[in-house]
């Protein structure tokens, strides 16, 4: 009897073990989709932004980045989009391949400067994107920097005007693996 009990415990406990292992892949895809689990620090829940990592998010890896802006986030119309990021952050984008999507279809862009040395990305719609629209930018041909980790990269925007004042919008909050 003590006998069986034990050994019920064993099995159990590989049971449970073969679960978790199970579910290890499932966790992984899930980032690719959404943000990361911030457990310290960082932007507050209402500030987060939504993202995709369409090759998977790995370290030294070559990568798409969708970068989302919800419409209730787009209280104004938009002149420019800035997209800063930390300075250990150390991928590369190609501005040629940078491309903005609003309602799901592709606008023209004016102009696209990534300044390195300042870590900026600077956006420039033909027409100003108007208020109240979904957004998504896409990050085309970015590699991935060669040691993973967690960054956060803020977005303003600046609206058409006399007056031109940057906004500050959100983070997304990107995992590199």
């Amino acid at each position: 009897m003590v006998m069986s009990m034990s050994v019920q415990k064993v099995l159990s406990g590989f049971a449970i073990a073969s679960c978790l292992v199970g579910a290890v892949p499932l966790v992984s895809q899930a980032q690719s989709g959404l943000p990361g689990l911030t457990l310290f620090g960082g932007p507050g829940r209402e500030t987060n932004l939504n993202y995709r990592l369409d090759f998977g998010g790995r370290a030294n890896g070559w990568d798409r980045y969708r970068l989302r802006i919800p419409a209730n986030k787009m209280k104004l119309a938009v002149a420019q989009f800035a997209i800063s990021y930390p300075d250990y952050y150390k991928g590369t984008f190609d501005e040629k391949n940078i491309e903005v999507q609003v309602q799901g279809k592709k606008v023209p862009l004016r102009e696209v400067t990534w300044n390195k040395d300042n870590n900026l990305i600077e956006i420039f719609p033909e027409e100003p994107v108007p208020a109240n629209s979904r957004v998504e930018i896409w990050l085309e041909n970015v590699r991935n920097p060669s040691s993973g980790g967690m960054f956060y990269f803020n977005v303003q925007v600046q609206s058409p005007g006399d007056l031109p004042l940057y906004r500050y919008i959100g983070t997304w909050v990107i995992q590199i693996t």
